[in-house]
């Protein structure tokens, strides 16, 4: 028997194969094999963008959810301030009220002893005013702020014209806001 030794010149043979042939399909199927292989293939590579879009949608509906949830608690926190707005200076006022009553429950009261309970619940009040940031205004001798100050009348005075020249009614701020201006009347100043 004779064996079959391959020839030097068959792998050359194989290797200058022009393309086209038949020999060429199992090198272009290697081929794509080898590729894909290296590269994702188009349904995995879908997959994965679809869990990422899932993934990327659950975080976006979380954090709208939370937005939502500061939101509303925001409005709660501002809902709660306005209405409790008052508490402290209520607190404040409990013994000015507790002192007038007392005063109204004495019975044989002096005009002294009366005095003087006024003048402690006037502390009281203006104690509490105190704390709450209220404070009294009382121009007289100040130039006149239309802001601050309410002119009742002009009368003819002393000195320079737009001055305060008597207060009817003390005005009161609130930390530098008015909430009720001083009634006042100003000087026009002496016609020459």
């Amino acid at each position: 028997m004779q064996e079959n030794k391959p020839s030097a010149e068959a792998p050359e043979e194989l290797l200058q194969a022009p393309t086209g042939q038949s020999g060429d399909a199992p090198q272009v199927e290697a081929a794509d094999e080898r590729a894909g292989d290296s590269m994702p293939s188009l349904e995995e590579s879908l997959r994965q963008a679809e869990l990422k879009a899932a993934e990327h949608h659950d975080a976006w509906l979380r954090a709208k959810a939370e937005a939502e949830n500061i939101r509303r608690r925001a409005q709660e926190d501002i809902a709660k301030a306005s209405k409790f707005a008052a508490e402290k200076f209520a607190n404040a006022m409990l013994p000015v009220k507790d002192s007038l009553e007392a005063a109204l429950a004495t019975e044989n009261q002096t005009i002294e002893s009366l005095r003087e309970g006024v003048q402690l619940t006037l502390k009281q009040l203006a104690s509490a005013f105190q704390t709450a940031g209220v404070t009294e205004e009382n121009p007289v001798g100040s130039k006149f702020d239309p802001n601050r100050h309410q002119a009742i009348a002009m009368i003819e005075a002393e000195g320079e014209a737009n001055t305060v020249v008597n207060v009817l009614q003390k005005g009161y701020l609130l930390h530098e806001r008015v909430l009720r201006p001083a009634m006042v009347t100003v000087s026009k100043g002496k016609s020459a």
